[in-house]
């Protein structure tokens, strides 16, 4: 597979050849200088923009990105956008955010990676969205800590305890898992488990439901439900999903789903999606590149038999 690539008016745009011609296309790269490894994206619901934060280790922080992925700011402080630190958030750490979710005006920060499934301490802060142009930090509204309720060991037995997949639906938080072979950071197994959260304790944990699995999914790294609620997005390393809203109940991996194969050499570590609009998903790799995929160019997944 190859990229051919094309002058745009704000830098160079490559169209991927992956499954179907041009269904993905590298549109812009994210020169901020401390956006250096993003793990989540989410669309705004004030205006044609986007929350971003990075993956482990990083300042509690969130930056806000144009459609050209150019940092928003409030234009009063007096920083330039180079030296822009991000929008601050008291009350919480950033130990491994993985994903972020939007719904009714409240942002949901995923503090969730679990590499080596030991993690005694996940948890969701919750935030109201602020106007970025406004206000230069926020606060907690809450932080909702969670556990599996199939793990019982700390590290696991079975490593079947990372996420870094979040969304919202029909007022609910939903969580993806990733799964590792046990023992290896760097080893992976197919599969993927759905959990919802179904409480919203703060001063205990939230003990997670489950709801559903699924064996074809492969290192689930993002996840983001449609404008319009009627279809969920999943990224992976090596390709984008779609599932349909399940005729009955609420386990998304059941409902009838789309993919698109990716080429990794190209879309490299692909950590984040959210949707532009009904036919088209926007993805952030590791690698500072923002993506976008044509939804229409993915194929139907034959249900098992």
């Amino acid at each position: 597979m190859r990229a051919r690539c094309a002058l745009a008016t704000y830098g160079v745009v490559c169209a991927i050849s992956v499954g179907a011609a041009d269904a993905v296309r590298i549109i812009a790269r994210l020169e901020h200088e401390a956006l250096d490894e993003v793990s989540g994206i989410e669309k705004s619901a004030l205006g044609d923009f986007y929350w971003v934060h990075n993956d482990s280790g990083d300042e509690a922080r969130l930056f806000a990105i144009d459609a050209d992925s150019a940092v928003l700011r409030p234009p009063y402080i007096p920083v330039s956008a180079a030296d822009w630190p991000g929008h601050a958030i008291d009350g919480a750490w950033n130990f491994d955010w993985e994903d972020i979710a939007l719904a009714d005006g409240v942002l949901y920060i995923a503090d969730v990676g679990n590499n080596g499934n030991a993690r005694r301490d996940l948890g969701v802060y919750v935030v109201n969205e602020p106007d970025p142009l406004a206000i230069p930090k926020m606060r907690t509204l809450k932080f909702l800590p969670i556990r599996y309720p199939d793990q019982q060991h700390y590290p696991a037995k079975l490593w079947h305890f990372d996420c870094e997949a979040v969304f919202v639906a029909d007022e609910m938080l939903y969580f993806i898992t990733k799964h590792r072979r046990p023992g290896e950071i760097g080893g992976f197994e197919a599969g993927a488990k759905l959990y919802r959260l179904d409480t919203l304790f703060t001063d205990r944990e939230n003990v997670l439901t489950l709801v559903g699995t699924h064996d074809g999914i492969f290192l689930a790294t993002g996840a983001d439900l449609s404008p319009d609620g009627s279809r969920l997005a999943v990224s992976t390393y090596d390709a984008l999903w779609i599932f349909d809203r399940p005729a009955d109940g609420d386990d998304w991996l059941s409902g009838t789903a789309w993919r698109l194969d990716l080429d990794r050499d190209v879309v490299q570590q692909l950590e984040a999606v959210t949707w532009d609009d009904a036919v088209t998903l926007r993805l952030v790799n590791e690698d500072r590149d923002v993506m976008l995929a044509d939804v229409t160019a993915f194929s139907p997944v034959a249900e098992p038999h």
